[in-house]
């Protein structure tokens, strides 16, 4: 740990998935600006050809692997690959996700098996890939990315919002389990970001009106504002913290809409 910074992680190495656009790009950015080199994961590896130019600009080395989370011999050697460019993983940034928008009544089966396969099972399996290593040197930072449904829940994501809980539930599990071997491990939940996924929504502008009405800061989520907590729980100042949920809202969780007095 550096003496007069905790927050750099210059020599620390991480491993960011589903880094081909939206929030696992803004999570890797904050990482390399903070001196992390980088394993970069997606689906299919050109995906990642122009986050890699960049992250490489900015000095740092990094890899681009292919990463299927819903697809068991894709995960089960996904540390076997990482090796090869780094002889040590520090810090997993858990991203990989996907969403399914549809009334309850009309979920099939197929679409929850998508979304828990891919935001729960897929979590845990690469958490555990990873963690082989970090217990067995006995330190690792593990960031599980939840969001705002893992405490709250809304109407027409239900698969989602049942594999964010269990995001935090599963957290807490594996903070207890690993911390005596060093591995923190701790679940960092985004509010009301536009990304991709959910950009539809942002083209109503009664909806987007209404949402500000609701987060206490009156705005959506904006990149820069998950920089600090990204690094922060990745780096040696968040040495003592395991198990928690590190919601970057505006406030939303609070519940509360306008003030009354």
């Amino acid at each position: 740990m550096s003496v007069t910074n905790p927050f750099d992680l210059t020599g620390k190495v991480a491993v960011v998935t589903g880094a081909s656009r939206g929030l696992g790009q803004y999570f890797g950015r904050a990482l390399a600006h903070a001196g992390a080199d980088l394993i970069i994961t997606s689906r299919k590896e050109e995906d990642l050809i122009s986050f890699k130019s960049e992250i490489e600009s900015l000095g740092r080395k990094v890899a681009a692997l292919a990463l299927d989370v819903r697809d068991e011999s894709s995960v089960s050697t996904i540390a076997q690959r990482a090796a090869e460019h780094f002889p040590r993983i520090d810090i997993l940034v858990n991203n990989a996700g996907c969403n399914v928008r549809k009334p309850s009544l009309e979920v099939t089966w197929q679409d929850w098996n998508t979304v828990l396969d891919t935001n729960l099972r897929g979590a845990f399996f690469v958490a555990q890939a990873f963690a082989r290593g970090m217990v067995e040197r006995g330190y690792g930072r593990i960031i599980n990315i939840g969001s705002v449904t893992s405490v709250f829940g809304y109407a027409g994501i239900a698969p989602y919002c049942a594999s964010r809980g269990g995001i935090k539930q599963l957290t807490m599990s594996l903070a207890d389990e690993w911390g005596a071997h060093g591995v923190t491990v701790n679940c960092l939940a985004p509010g009301w970001f536009r990304t991709k996924q959910n950009s539809i929504l942002y083209e109503n502008e009664k909806w987007v009106e209404y949402l500000k009405d609701r987060i206490p800061l009156k705005r959506p989520g904006m990149p820069d504002d998950l920089n600090g907590a990204v690094v922060f729980l990745a780096s040696d100042a968040s040495a003592y913290i395991t198990g928690q949920t590190l919601l970057i809202d505006g406030g939303i969780s609070t519940g509360a809409t306008k003030a009354t007095v």
